[in-house]
């Protein structure tokens, strides 16, 4: 199996024919962006990865209040990304206000729409949508076993208030729906720790990379040709900042680019380990 990196575009500044050249050459295979981060157009970013041999993992955000409305929005917007031919496609899908019925009726249609277009759909585990905690996860995937996860565990950790390895047969029917990873490290009181290089962060770290290795070990033994990771690390205010300054307390951009490599290395020790 390949572990394949993907880029986002969050918190990108620079032109993105600057930056898609430099992420390239990082070693990144593809580009995560959602439409409400791109300033280009599906085409015109499109064309731009193609003349460098990236992949496109769009991200799409479902909207309203009843489950008719977020249906309707998931439709149009994997209608407006499927034909740039995507790798998979990343979900910020459903409601956390949902009832457990509501929340069958939305899946069991968001499973029908990606049928029809037949491109892979990963459904994040995020706060604010219907995968915002371990449990209804655990129910509504047993309840759909074609339902495939982007796990960001980030967020968990932060709902929970806790690390999450005791919910150990949560995490492996997690890893065995998982198509995508979103390798950032959340504590008890927020979604992403100051910086993970710190040494007061290795324990979230490590405790990150326990549960990513599940979903490794699983996809791996399953057969499956490649699984993508997007060092997933945001800007201000997911990036904190110093009081009356604003000044960030760590470089964005090194902070995704260390954790790629890592991620990396540990992949190719683990993969050469058998």
């Amino acid at each position: 199996m390949k572990l394949l990196f993907a880029r986002h575009l969050w918190g990108v500044s620079a032109p993105y024919h600057e930056s898609l050249k430099k992420f390239k050459n990082e070693g990144y295979t593809a580009i995560e962006a959602g439409l409400m981060y791109s300033a280009e157009s599906p085409g015109e970013l499109t064309a731009q990865l193609n003349d460098l041999d990236l992949k496109w993992i769009p991200m799409v955000f479902t909207q309203g209040k009843s489950v008719g409305e977020h249906l309707a929005s998931f439709a149009a917007q994997i209608n407006e990304v499927a034909s740039y031919q995507p790798l998979l496609i990343n979900a910020h899908s459903g409601r956390d206000a949902f009832t457990r019925t509501e929340a069958e009726t939305f899946y069991r249609e968001a499973l029908k729409i990606e049928a029809d277009f037949g491109i892979p759909i990963a459904h994040e585990t995020h706060r604010s949508r219907t995968f915002y905690n371990p449990w209804i996860t655990r129910d509504i995937l047993l309840e759909f076993p074609g339902l495939k996860l982007c796990c960001d565990y980030s967020h968990w950790v932060t709902v929970c208030e806790r690390l999450i390895d005791e919910e150990s047969d949560i995490l492996k029917l997690c890893a065995e729906r998982c198509l995508h990873i979103h390798a950032r490290v959340g504590y008890e009181q927020g979604p992403q720790v100051p910086d993970p290089r710190a040494p007061e962060y290795q324990s979230y770290v490590e405790a990150h990379e326990r549960w990513w290795d599940i979903i490794w070990d699983t996809q791996m033994k399953s057969g499956r040709d490649y699984l993508t990771l997007t060092p997933e690390f945001g800007p201000a205010p997911y990036l904190q900042v110093l009081p009356h300054t604003s000044e960030p307390v760590a470089s964005l951009e090194d902070i995704c680019l260390w954790q790629m490599q890592r991620q990396r290395s540990r992949f190719m020790r683990r993969q050469a380990a058998g």
